[in-house]
């Protein structure tokens, strides 16, 4: 007699988090995949999106899914930021619980902390001041994400939670220049100035704000962790414990590169928040802690560049 494969859909899986998902899932036996690309199934759709869930009836959904960006993109864009990702969590939340999924990830972020949250950040900090205004429409469509999943759980008698990491970074990062975040902004700003001979690199503001970062296949790890585990809490903050500045972080990438290039700063640009670590000691309490040093991981995600983006330019 066969066994039924479980069925697990990752929405976002071209994404850096959502391809490392896909990446990690792919190894478990006796599960079948689900997932989608954007020109079969726009998750903007109501109609598509609930048609797809109640279809193909997966036991478990991982939101990896999201409109993205640094802090050019998510100052700039800040109508498409709020609205496309309302109407993704939307439809996927809903069309879940229409589904019957009883497990459910949802991907925040710590941006929709305060600017001005006290530190290390716990989770019980959330909507305790103001957000940082450069990404206050992005924050705002994450926290409804995060509080559809509280209350459909509540309501609903759920398994549906939501994950906040820190920075992410790693294989299959986004480097356009206008949307990506400061991690892969700095390798290629790095490798551009190496490849044209240029003796500088320009950061924004002054450098010093402080940023946690983790590796993608860590985050992956979180999701796959806590998809079916029964748990008290419905959200978990996702870091490693430290931080350091962001010039600290390009010194770092260069001299793992080995180069020293000098480093100017653009101080009429924003620094955005100075500072966000987070406490995840919440998620380490259930037995998830991340894996992946810093000095590996910018290894990893370098070589990618170079393999897979450089070319693309």
């Amino acid at each position: 007699m066969k066994t039924r494969k479980e069925k697990i859909f990752i929405a976002g899986h071209n994404g850096m988090i959502g391809s490392a998902i896909l990446k990690k899932l792919k190894k478990k036996k006796n599960l079948k995949i689900l997932y989608e690309n954007r020109n079969k199934l726009d998750l903007t759709d109501q109609k598509k999106v609930f048609k797809y869930l109640k279809s193909n009836k997966p036991n478990g959904v991982i939101i990896a899914a999201a409109k993205v960006g640094g802090i050019v993109a998510n100052n700039t864009d800040r109508a498409s930021f709020i609205y496309d990702n309302l109407a993704i969590q939307a439809n996927l939340i809903h069309g879940s619980y229409l589904a019957g999924v009883k497990n459910l990830i949802f991907l925040g972020s710590s941006c929709i902390y305060p600017k001005l949250s006290k530190q290390p950040i716990k989770e019980r900090y959330l909507l305790s001041n103001y957000l940082e205004k450069t990404n206050e429409p992005y924050s705002i469509a994450k926290l409804a994400g995060l509080k559809l999943c509280e209350n459909y759980s509540s309501q609903y008698n759920l398994n549906y939670k939501t994950l906040m990491p820190c920075n992410s970074y790693g294989e299959n990062d986004n480097y356009d220049s206008k949307n990506s975040h400061f991690i892969p902004a700095l390798i290629k700003k790095i490798i551009e100035a190496i490849s044209k001979n240029k003796d500088h690199i320009v950061l924004w503001g002054n450098g010093k704000s402080l940023r946690e970062v983790i590796f993608s296949e860590d985050v992956a790890s979180a999701c796959i962790f806590f998809l079916k585990k029964k748990t008290k809490h419905k959200m978990f903050n996702i870091g490693t414990g430290s931080d350091i500045s962001i010039e600290k972080y390009a010194r770092l990438i260069m001299k793992h590169m080995n180069v020293n290039l000098k480093i100017v700063f653009d101080k009429k640009k924003p620094n955005g928040t100075f500072k966000k670590l987070l406490d995840s000691s919440l998620a380490k309490s259930y037995g998830w802690k991340h894996k992946t040093k810093f000095e590996k991981g910018i290894s990893i995600a370098i070589n990618d560049y170079l393999k897979n983006h450089l070319k693309k330019k």
